[in-house]
C-alpha cells in the first residue's frame, strides 16, 4: 500500500485544483476486474489525476471478530485498527475512490467483505459525505451488477455522495480481453465519475439516506443506560437534517424532520443492551 498522495495541480473551471483518486483492489489477485480497472485508470490518467493504490490482499487483515467494540467504544477500539485506519485516512484524503470488485457468487469477494465488516460502524456514524465512488466489477457470466449494487449500498451507508457502477460480463476466467463495446462503456462511466469529482458538486441525498441519518440522531438524543459511541457522535449534528455542505430540497428537509420525530418516539420504547 502506498503511504499517501503526491500532488499534481490541474487547471479546472474554478482554477488550480488537486485531484486525488484512490484505487482499492478488493480482489485476492489482479485478474479480469483489475485489468478493466487499469483501462479506466489509463483513460483518466490523461486528465492529470494523481492515483494511489491499495491492494487489500497485501494488508493481511484478520477477520472481523464481531466484538462490537467499534460500535460501543469507537472504531479505534477495534483490535485491527492499526491496519484499517491508514485506508480510512486515504479515503478521507481522496476526492474520489475507485473500487475494483471481482464478482464472487453475485457478491463481494471475502477479502473485501471482511474490510467492509471492519467499517460497519459507519452505518451508524457516517462520515464520507463529500466522497464519490466508481465501482468496477467483471464476471464470467452474470451477476456483476448485483455485486456493484451491493457495494454501492454499503458506501451510501458510509456517507458517499454518489456511486457510479461499471458492471461488465467478461465471459472469461482470468483471460479477459475487453471488447470495444466494453471499453466504450468503461470510458463513458469513468468520464462521468471524473467530471463529477472534479466539479466539486454535491448531490441531494436520496430518501433512503436520510432515514438512518435522522433515525440514529433521534435514537441517541434520549439518555440510555447503555451509552455507545453513537451518543458522542450525533450531538455534532443536532438540529441538522443532513451533513453540512450537502444540499437538501425543502421536501427532503421535511422528510428528515419527520423521520427524526419518529425516531424520538421510538427511542422511548427502544432499549439497546450489550454485555460489558
Amino acid at each position: 500500500m502506498e503511504k499517501g498522495y503526491n500532488e499534481i495541480k490541474i487547471q479546472s473551471d474554478r482554477g488550480f485544483k488537486t485531484i486525488k483518486i484512490l484505487i482499492i483492489n478488493g480482489g485476492p489477485h489482479r485478474g479480469n476486474t483489475w485489468l478493466l480497472t487499469e483501462k479506466a485508470k489509463e483513460y483518466l490518467a490523461g486528465k492529470s489525476i494523481v492515483f494511489t493504490e491499495v491492494h487489500l490482499s497485501d494488508m493481511g487483515l484478520p477477520f472481523c471478530t464481531g466484538c462490537s467494540g467499534c460500535f460501543r467504544l469507537g472504531h479505534k477500539a477495534c483490535p485491527h485498527n492499526g491496519a484499517v485506519q491508514p485506508v480510512m485516512d486515504l479515503i478521507e484524503q481522496s476526492d474520489g475512490v475507485i473500487f475494483s470488485v471481482p464478482c464472487f457468487q453475485g457478491h463481494l469477494p471475502g477479502i473485501l467483505k471482511n474490510f467492509t465488516d471492519h467499517m460497519a460502524f459507519m452505518l451508524h456514524r457516517p462520515r464520507y459525505f463529500t466522497k464519490k465512488a466508481l465501482i468496477i466489477s467483471t464476471t464470467g457470466g452474470i451477476m456483476a451488477r448485483s455485486t456493484t449494487k451491493a457495494l454501492s449500498s454499503t458506501l451510501t451507508g458510509w456517507g458517499f455522495n454518489r456511486c457510479y457502477q461499471l458492471p461488465v460480463a467478461a465471459y472469461s476466467w482470468n483471460d479477459y480481453r475487453p471488447t470495444e463495446k466494453d471499453l466504450r462503456k468503461t470510458y463513458k462511466i469513468a468520464g462521468k465519475f471524473y467530471r463529477d469529482v472534479s466539479s466539486g458538486k454535491m448531490h441531494v441525498p436520496k430518501a433512503g439516506v436520510l432515514i438512518p441519518f435522522n433515525l440514529f440522531q433521534a435514537l441517541t438524543s434520549v439518555k440510555t443506560d447503555y451509552p455507545t459511541e453513537d451518543n458522542d457522535f450525533w450531538p455534532r449534528y443536532r438540529g441538522m437534517r443532513y451533513a453540512p455542505g450537502i444540499p437538501l430540497t425543502p421536501g427532503k428537509r421535511l422528510l428528515g424532520w419527520l423521520i427524526y420525530q419518529m425516531g424520538r418516539a421510538l427511542s422511548k420504547s427502544t432499549t439497546v443492551t450489550y454485555r460489558k
